[in-house]
């Protein structure tokens, strides 16, 4: 089969006809270049208002990057009409193949977007001999296009979560949608301050924020009072994953000073190498490492009462009613207390202060979990990771949407994935 007739088979263009199709050697490589021609008679489209217009000259040829065929590069060579319109002047016909300056053509921006979903961005680059450049263009092209023909209606629950970014305190907003059948990232901001969240909020409208009934946060205090300002209706859920992150941190908290104290006085070194053994949950643990845990649970010391505190505290969740979760959460909370363990009464304080906004966990029947959000960030963080860094913020914005966004892609006669 000719690639001429692939061409017209899966690319076609009406008003346009592919001529011949010849191999040119360039830089050591051999490239196809597909001469593309107008058919005779037909009117060129006006590139500003989008109307058939009487042609007026013809530039010189320009060449387009093509989808590779067996890694041999493809252009697309046409010689563009300028038209002369009553209303814009003269100005350069609209393509059907490729639009603005560009010198790739659309489809080949899906193709590379859709690698790039992949791969990072410059193993793209490598392996379709093209510039990074032209893979970054290809994605913010596809984003563009997505982000303008998304629909933000139907939102009913959302996920809000910070994201640490490269060194030191930088930190960008996270919003997600967390629908059932319908996940994906909405938006992104600057920082992690009340006037973040606030222009999400803005940027969503009164009537679309009023349709949301639920929504999962940390308990950043920011992000606690925009919620309970901008979306007063929906059950603010402060999930699991959360809470129990706040006690695998103070247990390693404890594990660390009693580990410093036992060196200094003198005593067996028995919490060394044991932080996984006190932050994985039980039936994580390997055969050995249940061992090992059943002889560090006979010392009478802090970690260990702390570790016991944390799994005597997992029975909150397994409780249907909200009255019987409330009575075991403030006896746990009394016990902890009197435990003159400061980290774990930390934990408890904070229990004890978003004690209302801990049981909506159980007013929506666990239906609704920050889980999904972690899972989020870290196809995020792997995002990130993948692409080496992206130093700049607006390249990184792009490249979430892109991953996260679930954006709609331009449709073409041919799907590359």
């Amino acid at each position: 089969m000719l690639l001429r007739t692939i061409l017209n088979r899966i690319h076609h263009f009406k008003g346009f006809v592919y001529s011949h199709i010849d191999f040119e050697p360039k830089h050591g490589k051999t490239h196809l270049v597909v001469s593309v021609l107008h058919r005779r008679g037909s009117k060129p489209i006006c590139s500003k208002c989008g109307k058939k217009r009487p042609g007026y000259d013809h530039l010189p040829a320009r060449r387009f990057a093509f989808i590779p065929i067996w890694n041999i590069p493809v252009y697309f060579e046409y010689a563009l009409r300028r038209v002369k319109c009553p209303t814009d002047g003269i100005v350069v016909e609209q393509l059907p193949w490729a639009d603005g300056k560009h010198h790739t053509t659309t489809a080949f921006r899906l193709f590379l977007s859709q690698w790039a979903r992949l791969l990072s961005w410059q193993e793209v680059a490598t392996r379709f001999h093209i510039s990074w450049d032209t893979v970054h263009n290809s994605i913010v092209s596809v984003v563009d296009y997505g982000m303008a023909n998304r629909t933000l209606d139907g939102i009913k629950s959302i996920g809000i979560d910070e994201l640490a970014i490269w060194a030191g305190h930088n930190y960008i907003t996270m919003v997600y949608q967390i629908d059932a059948g319908v996940r994906r990232l909405l938006w992104i901001g600057k920082e992690r301050t009340k006037e973040t969240v606030m222009q999400f909020f803005d940027e969503l409208g009164t009537q679309r924020s009023a349709a949301i009934e639920y929504v999962c946060s940390d308990m950043w205090k920011p992000y606690l009072s925009v919620i309970a300002k901008k979306i007063p209706q929906a059950l603010n859920i402060l999930d699991r994953f959360h809470i129990m992150k706040k006690f695998g941190e103070a247990i390693d908290e404890v594990r660390r000073k009693e580990t410093e104290r036992l060196v200094q006085d003198g005593y067996e070194p028995v919490l060394k190498k044991s932080r996984w053994l006190l932050l994985k949950r039980q039936e994580n643990l390997t055969f050995a490492q249940r061992g090992r845990l059943k002889t560090l649970l006979s010392y009478n010391i802090k970690t260990v009462k702390a570790y016991l505190l944390r799994e005597d505290f997992q029975h909150f969740w397994t409780y249907s009613s909200v009255t019987w979760a409330r009575k075991f959460l403030h006896e746990w909370i009394g016990r902890t207390m009197r435990s003159r363990i400061e980290p774990m009464k930390k934990v408890a304080r904070m229990l004890k202060k978003h004690e209302d906004l801990i049981m909506n966990w159980f007013v929506a029947q666990g239906k609704l979990s920050s889980g999904i959000v972690e899972a989020m960030n870290n196809t995020a963080k792997v995002t990130i990771r993948k692409s080496y860094g992206f130093r700049q913020y607006e390249t990184l914005k792009y490249a979430l949407y892109h991953r996260l966004g679930d954006l709609p892609l331009p449709k073409f006669t041919h799907e590359f994935f």
